[in-house]
C-alpha cells in the first residue's frame, strides 16, 4: 500500500532535521492517513479509501460523490 492519500493526492515530503548545532539530517514528513468506509448511495455499495485528514474534510464538505469524481478527474483515484 502506498502512502499516498486517494482523495488529496497527498503523499510524504522531504526535509530536515536541524539539530542544536544546526547540523541536518535528512527525514520525511508522513501523511496523516486513515484506511476509511464510505458508502455510494448511487451504486448502493461500500467503498474503503485511504484517505488523509485533509480529505476527511474535503469529503464532510463537498460529499462523497463530488470529492470521488474530482480525483478520478485528477488521477488520484482509479
Amino acid at each position: 500500500m502506498s502512502k499516498v492519500c486517494q482523495i488529496t493526492g497527498k503523499s510524504a515530503m522531504v526535509g530536515n532535521n536541524v539539530s542544536h548545532s544546526k547540523r541536518r539530517t535528512k527525514r520525511r514528513f508522513m501523511v496523516n492517513l486513515f484506511k476509511k468506509k464510505f458508502f455510494l448511495e448511487e451504486e448502493d455499495r461500500w467503498i474503503t479509501l485511504t484517505v488523509s485528514a485533509a480529505g476527511l474534510r474535503n469529503i464532510d464538505k463537498n460529499g462523497i460523490e463530488k470529492s470521488l469524481a474530482t480525483a478520478k478527474e485528477k488521477g488520484y483515484y482509479k
